[in-house]
């Protein structure tokens, strides 16, 4: 505390003190104590000053042992503050030595390696150089052999070649065709047996009977009176019926039948119920000739709607957008190569079911898209294009499935079959349409195609004749043993199949049998 701050307190106390006793002794007697209290003030006041003195004196010399208390800890944090500053630079410098003696070290290696790939370097190119040098020497001795070996075998280089060439050729003609028959067997081996049973079985569960059409339609008449009837006063009623069905009425000398002749059924069909309504109601004349054709084509129309729903039930398909069921009916009165389409599609369908369920494969859908797959049959005669190009944009039309539509596009091969569906409706299609009596083909046509059979194999080097036999489903081939060996008889017998699959259109399946034999001839003389 501050010396004089303490003596001002003693003197403020000492007054309080005087003026007190100054009061108390005003009480007593004003004139007796004033005196008194002077004498008494002044002596406390030079005892307090004493005493201030002290106090002053006192707080002079704690203030400068404080002083000397305090230069003494300074000089001791400085003191140990400079020796840890002196630690720490001593152990900065010991470390930098280290860095230094590393960095060193990683010198002294570097130069090292340095040194090392230097001569390394040279050693490589000394290789280098002995290399090529003995490289020319090589091609030197290489010159010298071949010019030696040119005179032993009386070959040039390029005859030398092509012998070489050709040695190679034959031994991987060997090989390629011993691969071709391991795999064939591996294959046969595999899927035959289980392809024979399960085509069996759906030809033994799907007996579908198969009834070849004409493209004309015969109509009874009850008497030939009749015919004069029907062609009418100058030809108009033949006319009229002619124009309204689009159907060429034959009127020849056959007693009691009058022939229709249209290439299409539906007008056929109409044609024939409008003519027998006509001959059994007798009144024939260009009116009632429009009323029987009109009755008879709604009749049509009810019997393809009925048809389509049979086959719909018949084939157990569900959900079909009802135009697509007008379409089914339709393929009644459509023929392909004399096969009904309406049966030969139930048909298909069913097989397809078959194979799909023995195969584990969505039976259903395999039906469906059996079913559709000739849809496109139906609308030939209207539309331009392709029956397959044709059921596809129909399908597409009503949001058909896309694994049927792709089943409809593929089961010609006009694109690459790419699920299992359009697989199964391939080999149901082949089924159907290859079984004997199923379609007949025209007796033009069918020679053309043996003719083109036989062109084809005789085409190929080595072949000396060649035979279809079997109506065109086997083609045995006589091959020059010279020019065709055992092993190039499996490619060439792979060669043929595959130009056949790419060039013609047949149905079912060709087998392709060649026969090489050697014959021997001497005489005993």
């Amino acid at each position: 505390m501050d010396p004089i701050l303490i003596v001002a307190v003693c003197i403020v106390a000492l007054m309080i003190g005087a003026a007190v006793s100054g009061y108390i002794a005003f009480r007593k007697g004003v004139e007796s104590g004033i005196e008194r209290r002077k004498q008494q003030a002044e002596s406390i006041i030079g005892s307090a000053e004493k005493e201030a003195e002290r106090i002053h004196e006192d707080a002079e010399k704690d203030a400068e042992t404080c002083k000397k208390s305090a230069l003494v800890e300074a000089k001791d944090d400085i003191h140990k503050l400079r020796s840890e500053a002196e630690k720490e630079i001593k152990d900065r410098r010991a470390e930098l030595s280290r860095q230094e003696r590393r960095i060193q070290q990683k010198e002294e290696s570097l130069d090292k390696k340095n040194d090392n790939l230097e001569r390394k370097d040279e050693t490589l190119n000394q290789k280098i150089k002995s290399a090529e040098e003995k490289l020319a020497e090589a091609e030197a001795i290489k010159k010298s052999q071949m010019d030696i070996l040119e005179r032993i075998s009386e070959f040039t280089k390029e005859q030398a070649k092509d012998y070489i060439l050709s040695m190679l050729e034959n031994d991987l003609v060997h090989e390629k065709a011993v691969k071709v028959s391991l795999y064939e067997q591996q294959i046969k081996d595999d899927c035959q047996e289980k392809a024979r049973n399960y085509i069996s079985l759906a030809i033994a569960k799907c007996a579908a009977e198969q009834v070849s059409e004409a493209a004309v339609s015969v109509v009874p008449l009850p008497n030939d009176e009749m015919k004069g009837r029907i062609i009418g006063r100058e030809g108009r009623n033949i006319r009229t019926l002619e124009t309204l069905t689009g159907v060429d009425l034959i009127i020849d000398d056959t007693p009691e039948a009058i022939t229709l002749s249209c290439f299409d059924q539906v007008r056929r069909e109409v044609a024939r119920i409008a003519l027998e309504k006509l001959i059994a109601d007798g009144r024939i004349h260009p009116t009632r000739i429009e009323e029987m054709v009109d009755k008879a084509r709604r009749e049509v129309e009810y019997k393809i709607k009925q048809e389509g729903e049979r086959a719909i039930i018949e084939t157990n398909v569900h959900g079909l957008n009802h135009e697509l069921i007008k379409l089914i009916g339709r393929l009644r009165f459509r023929t392909s190569y004399r096969q009904n389409v309406l049966d030969h599609s139930i048909e298909v369908a069913q097989l397809s079911g078959i194979l799909a369920s023995e195969l584990g494969v969505d039976a259903n859908l395999a039906r469906r898209a059996g079913l559709l797959h000739d849809i496109g049959k139906a609308l030939t005669a209207e539309i331009e294009g392709s029956h397959v190009q044709i059921g596809v944009d129909v399908c597409k039309k009503y949001n058909e499935n896309q694994n049927v539509i792709h089943a409809i596009e593929a089961h010609h091969n006009d694109v690459e079959p790419q699920t299992v569906i359009a697989c199964i409706v391939q080999a149901a299609d082949a089924i159907s349409a290859a079984r004997p009596g199923a379609r007949s083909e025209n007796y033009e046509s069918y020679i053309k195609r043996l003719q083109k059979l036989e062109e084809i194999c005789t085409s190929y080097e080595g072949v000396e004749k060649c035979f279809a036999v079997q109506a065109g489903r086997e083609i045995r081939i006589m091959v020059t043993p010279e020019v065709i060996n055992d092993e190039k008889m499996v490619l060439v017998a792979r060669q043929i199949a595959q130009q056949i699959e790419t060039e013609m259109d047949y149905p079912g399946q060709i087998k392709i049998n060649i026969i090489r034999e050697s014959r021997v001839t001497d005489y005993a003389k």
